[in-house]
């Protein structure tokens, strides 16, 4: 998981240090990446791994924030290794595509990866009002340079060239909505978008978060295969914001701090397909039978919740635009050559008897590296009727969005 692996200050990532540098800039922010042959101590909680790779390009802080964080990390950096210097290196290189950017998930994402300092570009495509979004963002003094794609006119030219697309496009729960009454609205916007990426930017990460996720993906996957460019690899339902509320809801339970609880969750992305695995908590936790029902129920429903609270105003835009971001992020990481990168996805998989599960996975510049089948062994008593119960609402959820691509041929 995200919280387990070095990267940058940045979005839902961890940082870790070690020795190799020059003195910064003090009129610039920057952003540390770190590892060194000397595994150091924790800095405040996150785990510590091998390199120190200071840019002064990027982020989001300021000039009295990054003063701070120098001040605390450099001097340790200093003892591990008094002879290394500190070098600039710049890292912002990748271009990110988001399809649906003027939308309510699309616009807090947006900014989420602006602020990342390894993203060079972000096109931003909608069918209307995202120029406006693209000209507001573009102020923002962080490296990527942001540009607008209005219309089916423009949508391949964002889409070229681009490392990593994230689709958010379509419409969101409404009180009393299902995730499946959202199908057939959202159903043909991905086909339609994904038949651009793969006339596009084939080789992309493709990053799917529009609903229902259980039934977009395998539609997805079915376009892409009609297209010749199914890469199963390079394709994942962004099952994020499931993981970040289980860690979110088992720190308050059990009075942990956030930054170390890790909470698996396989299954899907909708109702009782959420399987949070408990009792693989990290760090270890014990819980009563009461406590993994409530906690269980609560991350199943916890888009509900939201949806409720809003009382028809929207759906949980916000805490889904930052678990894109954290997915993305981790995505970059991974594309960048970071070797320690793991998060849960609704991808393609052998776990089960089903062509797609959530699952953790290990990522890799060519995408998904390895599943992680170890997570699925061991289960409480719980879990194993849950993961049973899951699997033919699952099932149905896969075969319906396979079944609606083989109904609708893709446009050549």
């Amino acid at each position: 998981m995200a919280t387990t692996s070095a990267t940058n200050f940045s979005i839902g990532s961890t940082v870790s240090f070690g020795s190799r540098g020059n003195p910064l800039p003090q009129s610039k922010p920057f952003v540390a990446r770190f590892t060194s042959p000397n595994s150091l101590a924790s800095f405040s909680g996150l785990k510590a791994a091998t390199y120190v790779n200071c840019e002064s390009e990027s982020s989001f802080f300021g000039k009295e924030s990054s003063a701070a964080l120098r001040g605390s990390f450099v001097p340790k950096a200093q003892k591990a290794n008094q002879k290394s210097q500190y070098g600039l290196q710049p890292v912002a290189s990748y271009k990110v595509a988001i399809l649906g950017a003027a939308g309510g998930i699309g616009q807090p994402l947006a900014l989420l990866i602006k602020m990342s300092p390894l993203v060079s570009a972000l096109n931003l495509y909608d069918i209307a009002n995202v120029k406006g979004v693209a000209a507001d963002l573009s102020h923002s003094n962080t490296p990527s340079q942001v540009q607008d794609f209005t219309g089916a006119s423009e949508l391949g030219n964002c889409l070229k060239g681009v490392n990593v697309v994230v689709i958010p496009a379509g419409v969101p729960r409404k009180p009393g909505m299902t995730r499946d009454d959202l199908f057939n609205i959202n159903a043909n916007i991905v086909k339609t978008l994904v038949e651009a990426v793969a006339d596009n930017c084939p080789d992309a990460f493709i990053h799917i978060i529009s609903n229902p996720v259980n039934s977009t993906v395998p539609i997805a996957a079915e376009v892409l295969k009609q297209k010749g460019v199914y890469d199963p690899k390079k394709l994942f339902g962004v099952t994020t914001l499931d993981v970040v509320r289980a860690n979110t809801f088992v720190a308050q339970k059990k009075n942990l701090k956030l930054i170390d609880v890790d909470v698996p969750v396989v299954g899907g992305h909708a109702g009782i397909t959420i399987l949070p695995l408990l009792s693989k908590t990290k760090p270890s936790v014990n819980f009563t039978n009461e406590e993994v029902e409530q906690l269980t129920v609560r991350i199943q429903n916890a888009g509900t919740e939201v949806v409720e609270a809003k009382a028809g105003a929207g759906s949980a835009t916000l805490s889904m635009a930052y678990a894109a971001a954290r997915f993305v992020e981790s995505s970059l990481r991974a594309l960048d050559g970071d070797g320690d990168v793991y998060e849960c996805s609704f991808v393609q998989s052998d776990l089960t008897d089903l062509p797609f599960f959530a699952s953790r996975i290990k990522l890799g510049r060519k995408g998904i590296e390895t599943l992680i089948p170890s997570d699925l062994s061991g289960l409480s008593e719980y879990e194993e009727k849950a993961l049973e119960a899951l699997k033919p609402e699952l099932k149905a959820s896969i075969e319906k969005g396979i079944a609606f691509v083989q109904k609708q041929p893709v446009t050549a």
